[in-house]
């Protein structure tokens, strides 16, 4: 196992014990020689007797040692990195006695003989200088970089999921004793910046598969964007797509979410088989869908508890069923009290329509005390949609901002719309992350895969931008297709804050506008 040596250089200018040993310095002997501070770990080795009260002096003394070379001379770590490294200012200490990282904070601990190993570092940004025992995972990790061995091999010589490996790279990575590259999920230098310069705004750590998995519903909703008869990817051919997806968001160093929906994604055949073998890559999974019965739940939570489950809701009772059918108001009210008992984060989402506008803010209040997360989408007038009757845009600003005064005294209520940025640019607040967080993400930090294969930049429009039967993941996403719609529309290009607006392309096409190039009929810049 190839490590970094232990760091032993000599300072130029000599430090005084005390500097480099503090805590080891005041239990030393009297009669110590005159010595180069840096050579005491070794004379301590070599004088055993003067270590009678503490024998675990010379194992300290090294730990000291190497936290002051590391706080004076750390090595340099590279500007630039290009795959998962370990961290250059790593030593990896063989000692004899374990508790010693301990006893640097709490000075009445006492250490134990036993062999161990000890890890000094500096922690990348912060550059604080940690001590730690590792475990058994954090060693494991160091050997799978330092060896170059790749997280399906061993998965696979393990006998473990290929999730399991990378969550043991990924929590060596967030302790600092691994370093990875930047994601590659970047707004490119030509995307506008207006008067944003936070490169957080511009690089996204995590990728999101929304997969329609089936058209199958058990509704029937009068804005439904897609009612098509579409065939499902049999079981095999889907955990194709999961694998064809792991080898992006390895390739692009991002962490990847799959968001199950539909139709009802838990009526696709092989949804608990698919779901686990998700999980078993170390994705984050989430669901789009409707109320399921309690043991389907509890199915999913003994596979991998979901990031979320979303649900929608159009309104009031009476106004929700005629949209999504008699009852579902009520089953919605109880499955989010099934959701609660479970512990499972619930989300409430509302398609906004001229006709349900003015039982928002009635509606929030309802959902106060049942649901996590409760937000609104503007009407795509697309597919069944086009029947229903948007908001009139004169009327949206004023609805912004009653919707934003009652969401400070509603902790569930949260602000997805990009517009809210717009009106909190002019009442100088701080924005918000925007629709999927990165302003319109269509084709950037997520991409839509419908049941037959076809790739989407946004689900709420037609967007076709490859066939994942046809192409990789890869191929689709850097493709013309996907760049284009990852651009916008030049409408927005001169907006102080594009970055976290960029319209709704999907209520754009709905209004007939051209998407590419002309102004979301809602935007009140």
């Amino acid at each position: 196992m190839a490590l970094p040596p232990e760091n032993n250089s000599l300072s130029e200018k000599t430090p005084s014990l005390s500097t480099v040993y503090p805590l080891s310095t005041p239990l030393l002997p009297m009669s110590l020689p005159k010595l180069d501070p840096l050579q005491l770990p070794e004379y301590l080795e070599q004088h055993p007797e003067t270590c009678s009260r503490y024998p675990y002096l010379p194992d300290l003394a090294r730990i000291e040692q190497a936290c002051y070379l590391l706080k004076t001379a750390p090595p340099p770590v590279p500007e630039v990195i290009e795959k998962r490294i370990i961290n250059p200012t790593l030593n990896l200490l063989s000692v004899r006695w374990s508790g010693l990282p301990e006893l640097l904070t709490n000075h009445d601990s006492r250490p134990v003989q036993q062999d161990a190993h000890v890890l000094v570092f500096r922690k990348p940004a912060t550059e604080e200088v940690l001590v730690l025992e590792p475990s058994g995972h954090d060693l494991l990790a160091l050997k799978l970089v330092s060896e170059e061995v790749d997280s399906r091999q061993a998965a696979k010589e393990g006998g473990v999921s290929l999730g399991a490996i990378d969550d043991i790279l990924y929590i060596a990575i967030h302790r600092g004793l691994l370093l990875a590259p930047e994601s590659k999920i970047v707004r490119g230098p030509d995307f506008p910046r207006g008067v944003l310069t936070d490169p957080d705004r511009f690089t996204a750590p995590t990728f999101t598969l929304q997969w329609h998995l089936t058209q199958v519903c058990d509704l029937h909703c009068r804005h439904c964007y897609d009612r098509s008869d579409r065939k499902a990817l049999e079981l095999d051919e889907a955990i194709r797509v999961l694998d064809d997806l792991y080898d992006f968001c390895r390739q692009h160093h991002v962490f990847t979410q799959v968001t199950f929906t539909g139709g009802n994604p838990m009526l696709y055949p092989h949804f608990n088989e698919l779901y686990k073998e998700a999980a078993d890559r170390g994705f984050m999974l989430a669901v789009l869908g409707n109320p399921m019965p309690r043991h389907r739940i509890e199915e999913m939570l003994a596979i991998q508890k979901p990031e979320f489950y979303q649900v929608s809701l159009e309104g009031l009772r009476d106004h929700n069923d005629y949209i999504r059918g008699e009852g579902h108001f009520e089953r919605i009210f109880d499955f989010l009290d099934l959701l609660k008992e479970l512990d499972i984060f619930s989300m409430v989402m509302l398609t906004l329509t001229r006709a349900n506008m003015g039982e928002v803010l009635e509606l929030a209040e309802l959902l106060r005390d049942r649901v996590n997360l409760f937000t609104f989408n503007r009407l795509a007038m697309v597919g069944e949609g086009a029947d229903l009757a948007s908001v009139d845009p004169k009327d949206f600003p004023d609805f912004l901002e009653r919707y934003m005064e009652a969401s400070e005294h509603n902790p569930s209520m949260s602000l997805k719309d990009n517009f809210f940025n717009l009106l909190r640019h002019k009442q100088a607040m701080p924005y918000i992350g925007g629709c999927a967080g990165y302003g319109c993400g269509a084709a950037f930090n997520f991409v839509s895969l419908l049941p037959d294969g076809e790739v989407h930049a946004c689900r709420k429009l037609p967007s076709p931008i490859g066939n994942i039967g046809e192409s990789s993941l890869f191929e689709i996403y850097h493709g013309q297709a996907a760049q284009r719609y990852r651009g916008g529309s030049s409408a927005c290009r001169d907006c102080e804050i594009r970055p976290v607006c960029g319209s709704c392309l999907a209520v754009m096409y709905g209004f007939g506008k051209d998407i590419f190039n002309e102004l979301d009929p809602y935007c009140f810049r």
